[in-house]
């Protein structure tokens, strides 16, 4: 391994479900608060850096899920969308302050201007895909403003407008909670250049992922900043590769042809550019999963968004997360079937040749929660 540093590494939280394989599941596990608890406190635990709470119609909300977890976590931070399409810039900026008094700093945001059409539409959101970045630019400035100073704020733009707007109670990371934000259009990142401090990318080859960083780096530069960068990827960690690769058959091995077209047909009527660079890696064929060494473009067959996973034993995975960081990223956020059992395979095989802390079976496997790991480990071993 090169003598880069050890990345921040984060997990996530399935808060729209759990299961054992894509599609229909004979072992789908609601998103309990249960579980969702037990996930965190495993991946703190563990000695993760941060979680991911996702957003969208099919999720628990993001914002009372990490509120839930203010209490039984204390070092975990915890990564929650800023929907600046659904959300406005004044109430969401206190909810901001409060919940990152509450977890005493640990609070980090994700910025989500867009989505699928169909689910923006259902909250009553009309704008074209252009359009939602020029609001999330308005939403930005004022959301920042409002949180860098304790003055009202005056603005008026073509989607937003507000007088003497104010924050009276400050969060406790100054100026405010760092911003995260992925998209691949032009407009996403002339947004990501101008406001935001980490930008993350769906877990594309890695030569395709330093030229995004390439252009947003030089577009950030122009405007006299810099971004960090990050990737968000699934994993399949074991042992062996073979046992590996078995595993990721095994995930999809319940998809049937008619689950994959009515998916990819889902996701082709999006306007993202992002998701059409995840389906055009397979264009949804069986046969074209293999996308890059010990890449693998399976869970893209029928789930939008991150349609990646890292495929291989510890030292394979480990070698290409280090590619990705070679290309500027400092930050993985990772994820993998069953999430609570993944999150400890994960630790437990690669934090070692990442620089992390070792994580030890015994360690790993102690837990008191609605799960117990290693009965669900022995279970997934015999299915």
């Amino acid at each position: 391994m090169s003598a880069l540093p050890t990345p921040e590494i984060f997990w996530f939280l399935p808060t729209s479900g759990d299961t054992r394989y894509l599609g229909r599941s004979d072992f789908g596990r609601p998103p309990t608060s249960a579980y969702m608890r037990d996930i965190a406190v495993t991946a703190e635990r563990l000695g993760y850096d941060g979680l991911l709470i996702p957003t969208g119609s099919s999720c628990q909300d993001p914002w009372v899920t990490a509120s839930s977890l203010v209490h039984v976590t204390s070092r975990i931070k915890l990564l929650v969308a800023l929907r600046t399409s659904i959300m406005g810039p004044t109430a969401s900026a206190r909810q901001a302050a409060t919940l990152d008094q509450a977890l005493n700093g640990r609070l980090l945001l994700n910025v989500v201007p867009g989505g699928d059409a169909t689910e923006l539409a259902a909250d009553g959101v009309f704008l074209a895909h252009d359009e939602r970045y020029e609001a999330a630019d308005e939403f930005l400035t004022v959301w920042r403003r409002l949180l860098a100073t304790d003055q009202p704020v005056d603005f008026t733009g073509k989607h937003i407008r507000v007088e003497k707007a104010r924050n009276f109670y400050p969060p406790v990371q100054a100026p405010y909670p760092p911003l995260y934000f992925g998209g691949s259009s032009p407009a996403a990142h002339d947004l990501a250049a101008k406001h935001v401090d980490a930008y993350l990318t769906w877990g594309e080859p890695p030569e395709a992922v330093a030229e995004k960083f390439a252009d947003i780096r030089a577009r950030a530069a122009k405007l006299g900043r810099k971004v960090r960068f990050g990737v968000r990827l699934h994993v399949i960690a074991r042992e062996t590769e073979a046992e590996a690769w078995a595993e990721a058959d095994r995930l999809i091995s319940r998809l049937s042809d008619e689950d994959i077209a009515a998916a990819q047909g889902n996701q082709a009527k999006m306007d993202s550019h992002g998701q059409a660079r995840m389906a055009a890696l397979h264009g949804g064929r069986r046969d074209k999963l293999v996308v890059g060494p010990n890449l693998w473009a399976g869970v893209g067959l029928v789930r939008g968004g991150a349609g990646t996973a890292l495929v291989g034993n510890p030292e394979q995975i480990a070698e290409r997360l280090r590619e990705y960081q070679a290309a500027g990223a400092d930050t993985f956020v990772l994820s993998g079937y069953p999430h609570l059992e993944e999150s400890v395979r994960f630790a437990e095989l690669v934090f070692p040749l990442l620089g992390k802390e070792a994580v030890t079976e015994r360690g790993a496997l102690q837990t008191g929660g609605a799960f117990d790991v290693r009965s669900d480990l022995r279970r997934a071993a015999a299915s």
